[in-house]
């Protein structure tokens, strides 16, 4: 798990204002009933991002994130995994999700995304790109390489293993925020995924944060705060460069 339900997100360099935010459910292809959580921009920058959590699934960390993200101008929809097996109820941080991970598969992720990306879509035509984190990172990644048409695929300490079977498939871009000291995934998992990449002439960019752990997107520790604004940075750079 990368974030605890006590962490926050750091704001982005330059914050505007949130002009609304909440709960809603998204309907999938499939007929599943998938919570979720958008915030929408006072000013919109005119790219829309879908937001894949760890493996807690949607809580307060990345309600937060995605408020984060229409302060940065985005108009932003975070999804959750487990709505086939823990229904779309509010949980709590005593959530146990441990027996739902093994009943998610790639497919049903696919399928929530598109709902999202449906939903931004009507509402707000434009850009598209995926942001998660360490499962939903790997996911993130690897919605490229399906039907959704995204602008591009940024994952914090995202899963390679989850990428690794469609990496031939990748059309978007991929931005890849590493830590050099990730106790979850190996340094050398990433290295054997970006040699694929290179042999498959995919487009990606990789930034490694040295010294850091994995989960050190967190305003909690002031001693991480630098790499949190480089972050934000390379995430905005990647997806104005990209958006266009």
């Amino acid at each position: 798990m990368c974030h605890q339900s006590h962490d926050r997100p750091p704001p982005p360099p330059s914050r505007g204002g949130v002009a609304d935010h909440g709960s809603l459910e998204l309907e999938a292809a499939d007929g599943n009933r998938a919570r979720a959580y958008r915030a929408s921009p006072t000013s919109w920058n005119g790219r829309n991002a879908i937001v894949l959590p760890d493996v807690r699934g949607l809580h307060p960390f990345y309600e937060a994130f995605t408020r984060r993200l229409a302060e940065a101008g985005f108009e932003a929809v975070a999804i959750d995994y487990y709505g086939r097996s823990a229904g779309t109820a509010a949980r709590g941080a005593d959530f146990s999700w441990r027996p739902h991970l093994p009943k998610v598969d790639v497919e049903h992720v696919a399928a929530d995304a598109a709902a999202a990306a449906e939903l931004l879509r009507r509402e707000h035509p434009g850009p598209l790109f995926t942001v998660g984190f360490c499962f939903g990172g790997g996911h993130a990644w690897r919605l490229g390489a399906s039907d959704l048409g995204l602008a591009g695929a940024i994952g914090f300490y995202g899963l390679p293993y989850l990428v690794e079977d469609v990496v031939h498939h990748l059309s978007a871009p991929m931005l890849m925020l590493l830590a050099s000291d990730d106790n979850e995934t190996p340094t050398d998992e990433y290295e054997r995924l970006a040699h694929r990449l290179d042999a498959g002439g995919k487009t990606y960019e990789v930034h490694v944060f040295e010294g850091l752990p994995h989960s050190f997107f967190d305003r909690s520790s002031e001693a991480w705060g630098p790499a949190c604004t480089e972050a934000w940075r390379r995430l905005l750079d990647f997806t104005e460069r990209n958006g266009t």
